[in-house]
């Protein structure tokens, strides 16, 4: 009887192998296939000639989608814990859900934190340097020869990455057991590089996502058709097809050897299309689409990030007075054992909204600084370096976002894999200055929002426009209509 138990304990364990690997498989699928289809969305379509350079960027692109789709997994890992971990408690018995265990979540996170160093570390230098080799001079033009090339230069970074963690480790640590862990490459060097890449993932997403939120205000503002207050779109319309209609005739009266000013209104004219566009929409638009889901979503996105800042507020408090409240404290009972959410259900789904309204918010404010404005995908027109800039960059901050969401107390779920192994989770001093920055950057952001219109027309009525001393940023497009077609004005 004991053999027959163990020959069926080990054929349990194998099919239950066998039903995670496939599991995992298809979901990964899934990703590839839509991160496929966005990249080659953006991807520029002079590229797809057939030659040596077509196979490079073919070779690229699959490794940028390959890392486009573990970002991807690595934002929806978190909601897919807390998810399913809310699912094995209401129903712990149900035979239709006995695949989504312990075990499954468990391995998916070891796969995201596995994936995201080898695109990070391997993948993705790999891609570029691929991508930008032409082979050592001597050597016969070809594949080969690009190939070479950029396994040599991804050997010199591996090193020279190695040599300057070798370097901060010993200047840090500078005791015996420091010193003979800096000699264990697997345990020691990978785990630590990847701590610091999460560290500076976290510090660009508290730079990025205050911003962000107070930009998507004016993105969804952009998205949304506003109220019509005192306005007559019949009026705009009509002078702006009076406008169209001046372009036309200055641009078809300029001869083709006055180039310049031919590109500047040619680039007038599609300004003044779009324009027209958007009031036609607006004019077309039901009403309650104008007076019902513009406010409705503004309100919603005020909630949010209130319950965002008060969460963090909340959770200073917490690790003021508990140390159970530190990123790296004491463990949970595990998957399914018990709620991560004192309102059951509905806090784990808040939760979840939360979490998704924070990334796409940080990825917002990423393409809001100045330093990565450039770093735009356009439709049709990007490059397959800019494509895996991007990808890089949106690799960081989705492996960052289940660290800074459990370090700001916006879940309690325990963070599993090597996300949880972090040395710096467990200084108080690093932790609780992330959440007061946090706090205090939201904050600054939004009162500056808010009151942008108050205090430009301040600086009008003072007289002190003129001395450029408020910001003429891309949030107080006070004098110049709006992506709706009229100005704003207090």
């Amino acid at each position: 009887m004991e053999g027959q138990d163990e020959v069926s304990a080990r054929e349990q364990h194998f099919h239950s192998q066998v039903r995670e690997s496939t599991i995992c498989f298809l979901l990964f699928a899934i990703l590839y296939i839509v991160s496929y289809f966005i990249i080659t969305r953006y991807k520029r379509k002079s590229d797809e000639q057939e030659d040596e350079d077509a196979i490079v960027n073919r070779i690229s692109l699959f490794l940028s989608t390959f890392t486009l789709a573990v970002s991807a997994g690595a934002v929806l890992l978190l909601p897919f814990s807390i998810i399913s971990n809310e699912i094995l408690l209401s129903f712990p018995q149900n035979y239709y859900i006995q695949w989504l265990n312990g075990s499954l979540i468990h391995g998916l996170w070891n796969l995201a934190s596995l994936f995201s160093n080898l695109c990070l570390f391997v993948l993705m230098p790999f891609a570029f340097f691929f991508l930008e080799s032409e082979g050592f001079a001597g050597l016969k033009r070809g594949i080969r020869a690009r190939i070479l090339e950029t396994l040599v230069m991804l050997i010199l970074l591996a090193l020279l990455t190695l040599g300057i963690v070798w370097v901060a480790s010993a200047l840090i640590d500078n005791d015996a057991a420091s010193m003979e862990s800096l000699y264990d490459l697997w345990e020691f060097y990978l785990p630590y590089l990847y701590s610091c890449i999460s560290l500076m993932g976290c510090l660009l997403l508290l730079l990025c996502t205050p911003v962000g939120l107070s930009r998507m205000f004016t993105v969804m503002g952009q998205l949304l058709v506003k109220p019509t207050i005192l306005e007559d779109l019949d009026e705009q319309i009509y002078i702006i097809t009076l406008e169209e209609e001046a372009l036309q005739r200055r641009l078809n009266g300029l001869s083709s050897s006055v180039e310049h000013n031919i590109t500047e209104l040619e680039q007038e004219l599609d300004n003044v299309k779009t324009l027209k566009t958007k009031l036609e929409r607006r004019k077309k638009a039901s009403a309650w689409e104008r007076n019902l889901v513009y406010p409705a979503v503004m309100v919603l996105l005020l909630i949010e990030t209130s319950i965002s800042v008060l969460l963090v507020a909340c959770n200073i408090l917490c690790l003021l007075v508990d140390e159970t409240a530190m990123p790296k404290g004491t463990r949970g009972p595990g998957i399914g054992n018990a709620s991560l959410s004192a309102f059951g259900f509905v806090g784990a789904a808040l939760e979840i909204i939360l979490i998704f309204y924070l990334m796409v918010s940080s990825v917002v404010g990423f393409y809001s600084l100045r330093f990565f404005g450039n770093f735009i995908p356009k439709k049709d027109d990007t490059t397959m370096t800019k494509i895996i800039g991007n990808c890089v960059s949106i690799l960081v901050l989705s492996s960052a976002l289940p660290v800074m969401s459990r370090t700001l107390g916006i879940t309690r779920f325990d963070l599993l894999g090597d996300f949880g192994r972090f040395n710096w989770l467990g200084n108080f001093y690093i932790v609780l200055s992330y959440n007061l920055l946090f706090a205090i950057m939201t904050t600054l952001c939004l009162v500056r929002k808010f009151t942008s219109a108050v205090r430009e027309e301040l600086f009008k009525a003072l007289g002190l426009h003129k001395l450029h001393l408020s910001d003429t940023s891309r949030d107080s497009e006070t004098t110049k209509p709006s992506a709706n077609g009229h100005q704003k004005a207090l």
